[in-house]
């Protein structure tokens, strides 16, 4: 990737962040999701409350987003001390037509699950290389736990998933629960429903990056705007 797709995308994201940020209302509880796009939504939502004194809560995704905010002078509360979540706000590292996606890239799809599944409703900000016909050509990102993972890859393997142990400066990444990842590089999902049921059922494995029918809408960014994706009511 030159420079100048990466100038292109870098302006995506702070224009699709940005925009998200204007969806948060007035007493709000909020559920912030984890990666480059939404950083830039943070910084939008801190920004307001000095500027708007605008009142709401946030759960966080991961550590990483929770330190964020808390930089921005957002407040975070603890999932376990909220009774429910009105809005989630996070990336998507690829979406299909069907509006169903691949998250993990980030480490967090374990907490950025459970936020999404409590939520009323969830959006999801995509610069336009998120958008795919069909999902797999990200690696789609299973978190284990890491008594014995190699057995895990062993099993994954023998699927035909391809994994492979995310590692981080020469070492195994740690999820912020303490888990182990594997990218399994599958290049096409056939069936992203059956897959992510099979996946897990398999002893040792904590959650996949595949993320059905968990979203109502995404903002994708599309030339110089930002086109409004919506689930379709069945």
């Amino acid at each position: 990737m030159n420079d100048g797709e990466l100038d292109r995308r870098k302006a995506e994201k702070k224009r699709l962040g940005e925009f998200a940020a204007s969806f948060v209302k007035e007493g709000m509880t909020v559920g912030l999701g984890t990666g480059s796009t939404v950083a830039y939504l943070i910084e939008k939502l801190g920004k307001r409350i000095r500027e708007e004194h605008l009142s709401f809560q946030t759960v966080a995704t991961s550590e990483a987003t929770e330190a964020a905010a808390l930089r921005c002078r957002i407040p975070v509360s603890d999932l376990n001390d909220i009774s429910s979540i009105d809005l989630t706000i996070d990336g998507v590292d690829e979406f299909d037509p069907s509006l169903n996606g691949i998250k993990g890239g980030g480490g967090a799809l374990l907490r950025e699950k459970m936020v999404a599944s409590l939520s009323d409703y969830t959006i999801w900000i995509a610069d336009s290389a998120k958008a795919v016909n069909r999902l797999g050509a990200f690696p789609l990102p299973v978190e284990v736990i890491p008594f014995g993972y190699k057995h895990t890859i062993r099993i994954l393997s023998q699927m035909g998933c391809a994994p492979t142990c995310r590692m981080r400066d020469g070492r195994i990444y740690v999820t912020d629960g303490g888990h182990y990842i594997l990218d399994c590089h599958m290049r096409s999902i056939d069936d992203p429903k059956a897959l992510t049921v099979k996946l897990n059922s398999l002893p040792g494995v904590v959650e996949n990056g595949l993320f059905i029918d968990m979203v109502d809408e995404v903002l994708l960014a599309a030339g110089n705007g930002i086109d409004v994706l919506k689930k379709k009511k069945e």
